[in-house]
C-alpha cells in the first residue's frame, strides 16, 4: 500500500508549451472596420460616440490634418474614411417552407432593414445571374481543371434559393449519366466545401440547418457567436419549434440574452441566393459608394475614399490631465478607435489605388473587354496585405467611377483563355465580342455557336464551340433558330 501512494506521488508534472495565436484587441476592430461598407460605417462612428463620453465629432475638422491624412494615405491623391460589409437582405416570399409561421420570419424578409452576411450586388449594365456570380468566385482559388468541372456542375445544380437539395450521392450518378463527368459523392464533398466559402454565406448548404451554420461559423464578429452554433449544432429540433426556455435551460443563459440571441438570429438569411439574379435598379439607386475614381480628359485618374456623413473624431479636451482609471479607459478606447479609423482609411486607399493601376486601361476608357485578369492575389502582391484583408476590403464595397457604379468584386476577372499573341483574355473580353459577332449577323441566317467559335478564332480568341455557346448563354441570347 505504501509502495503504491509512492508511486502516485512519483508521477511526475509536465508542462507543454503551445503557440496560440490571439487577435488583439486593435486588430479585431481594424478587421470589423475594414468589413464595412460607407452606410454601416456611419452608424458603427455614432454608436461609438454615444457609447463612449470622451469622444467627441469635430465640427470643423483642420484641412491641415486632413491634407496630411491623406499625403500618407495616397500621395495626395484625395482620400477619406469608409464603410462596412452587407448583410443578409431578401424579398418577401411565401416560398419560406422552412418556417413554422409567420413569426418565426426574418426581419429582412418583412420589410425591415439589416445587412448582415450575403454580399449585396448591383446592377451596372446586364444583371449577373446567381450562377455567374459564383462562377466568377472560382477564380478566387487554385482549382484543377477537374475540380472546376465539378463546380461548375454543384453551381448548376443549385437552387432559386443558392441550396443544394439533391444528396451528394444521388448528384454523383447524374452526373454520370446526363453529364458524362465520371465522379463521387466524396469528390463532390470537397468541391462543396470550396463552394461554401463563396459569397454570400451559405451559398451552397443542403439544409436550414446548415445555411444558418455557415453563416454563423463564417461571421466571427457576430455576438453569442459560439451559443449560436450550439443552437444550430445540438438544439436546432428546439430552434425550429421555438422552444426557447428550453435552449436557455441548456445554454445556461437569461431570458435577456435568448431575445439577444433571436435578434441576431434573424440577421440571417435561410435564401442566400435568393436576392442575387433578380433586378435590382431599386437597391441600386440608394447604393452609397465607398470610392469615388475620377479620370480627367488627360486620363489622369485621381482616387478619393467616401466617407459620406461620416465626422471627424477627436478626444475631448476635458479628459486632459484626467487621472480616474475610469476616464482613462474610456479615452485609450476612444484613440484606439480613432486610430483604426485611420488604418482603415489608409488599407482601404491602397487596395483601390492598386485595383486602379491593374485595371488602368478601363478606368480611362469604360470600356469593359480592356480589364485584364485579376485576382485577389495579384492585389495581395501589389500592396503587402494579406489575401485576407483585400478580400474584406472588395466584399460588398462599391466604387463610383465616371462610367457608373460598380461592385469592388467585378474588377476581380480570370483568365478564359489566351490571343494569338500570347497574351492572357479574360471571359468578359470574349462575350465583348460574342454579343458583337451576333449583333452584325444576318438576321435571316443567323450564326451557329460552332460558326461564331470559328469567327472569334479568326479575332484572335482561341475558344472551343462549347465555350462559345456557354458564353451565349451567359448573356441570356437564344441559339441561331430563335433569333431569326
Amino acid at each position: 500500500m505504501a509502495q503504491r501512494n509512492l508511486q502516485t506521488q512519483e508521477q511526475a508534472q509536465t508542462q507543454q508549451q503551445t503557440q496560440v495565436q490571439q487577435l488583439l484587441p486593435q486588430h479585431v476592430l481594424l478587421v470589423r472596420l475594414t468589413e464595412m461598407p460607407v452606410e454601416a460605417l456611419q452608424h458603427r462612428v455614432e454608436l461609438e460616440c454615444m457609447e463612449n463620453p470622451w469622444l467627441e465629432t469635430s465640427p470643423n475638422p483642420s484641412e491641415e490634418g486632413e491634407k496630411q491624412l491623406l499625403d500618407e494615405v495616397n500621395g495626395g491623391e484625395g482620400g477619406d474614411l469608409c464603410s462596412p460589409p452587407s448583410e443578409g437582405s431578401g424579398e418577401a416570399s411565401d416560398a419560406l417552407y422552412d418556417y413554422r409561421s409567420e413569426e418565426d420570419m426574418p426581419d429582412f424578409l418583412t420589410g425591415a432593414s439589416h445587412s448582415n452576411n450575403a454580399a449585396e450586388y448591383m446592377s451596372y449594365d446586364d444583371t449577373l445571374s446567381l450562377t455567374d456570380r459564383l462562377r466568377e468566385q472560382m477564380a478566387d482559388f487554385e482549382l484543377t481543371d477537374h475540380e472546376k468541372e465539378l463546380m461548375e456542375y454543384l453551381i448548376g445544380s443549385l437552387d432559386e434559393d443558392g441550396l443544394l437539395k439533391k444528396s451528394l450521392a444521388v448528384l454523383a450518378d447524374e452526373a454520370e449519366i446526363y453529364q458524362g463527368l465520371n465522379t463521387s459523392a466524396e469528390e463532390l464533398e470537397k468541391a462543396l466545401n470550396i463552394l461554401q466559402q463563396f459569397d454570400p454565406p451559405g451559398i451552397g448548404a443542403r439544409s436550414l440547418q446548415e445555411c444558418l451554420l455557415i453563416q454563423v461559423k463564417r461571421n466571427e464578429n457576430i455576438p453569442g457567436r459560439e451559443q449560436l452554433i450550439k443552437i444550430f449544432d445540438n438544439l436546432f429540433d428546439d430552434f425550429i419549434h421555438k422552444r426557447w426556455q428550453r435552449i436557455e435551460q441548456r445554454l445556461h443563459i437569461n431570458h435577456a440574452q435568448a431575445e439577444q440571441l433571436q435578434h441576431e438570429i434573424l440577421k440571417l438569411n435561410p435564401r442566400p441566393g435568393g436576392s442575387i439574379g433578380a433586378k435590382t435598379s431599386d437597391r441600386a439607386q440608394s447604393i452609397q459608394p465607398d470610392f469615388l475614381v475620377d479620370t480627367d480628359e488627360d486620363g489622369t485618374i485621381t482616387v478619393t475614399l467616401a466617407q459620406g456623413n461620416q465626422p471627424s473624431l477627436v478626444i475631448s479636451s476635458d479628459a486632459d490631465g484626467q487621472q480616474d482609471a475610469f476616464v482613462r479607459q474610456y479615452v485609450e478606447r476612444g484613440q484606439m478607435f480613432i486610430n483604426a479609423l485611420q488604418q482603415r482609411a489608409e488599407t482601404m486607399t491602397r487596395t483601390m489605388q492598386a485595383i486602379v493601376k491593374l485595371q488602368k486601361p478601363f478606368f480611362q476608357t469604360g470600356d469593359e473587354t480592356r480589364l485584364r485578369p485579376m485576382r485577389l492575389e495579384d492585389v495581395a502582391t501589389a500592396t503587402g496585405y494579406d489575401i485576407s484583408t483585400i478580400s474584406r476590403v472588395a466584399n460588398s464595397k462599391y466604387v463610383e467611377t465616371s462610367f457608373g457604379t460598380y461592385p469592388l468584386r467585378w474588377f476581380f476577372t480570370h483568365k478564359a483563355t489566351q490571343n494569338n499573341e500570347g497574351d492572357d483574355v479574360t471571359a468578359r473580353q470574349v462575350m465583348a465580342a460574342l454579343r458583337k459577332l451576333i449583333e452584325q449577323e444576318d438576321k435571316q441566317q443567323p450564326l451557329s455557336d460552332e460558326r461564331l467559335a470559328q469567327m472569334l478564332h479568326d479575332e484572335g480568341f482561341n475558344i472551343a464551340r462549347r465555350t462559345a455557346s456557354k458564353y451565349r448563354e451567359q448573356m441570356g441570347i437564344p441559339v441561331a433558330r430563335m433569333r431569326k
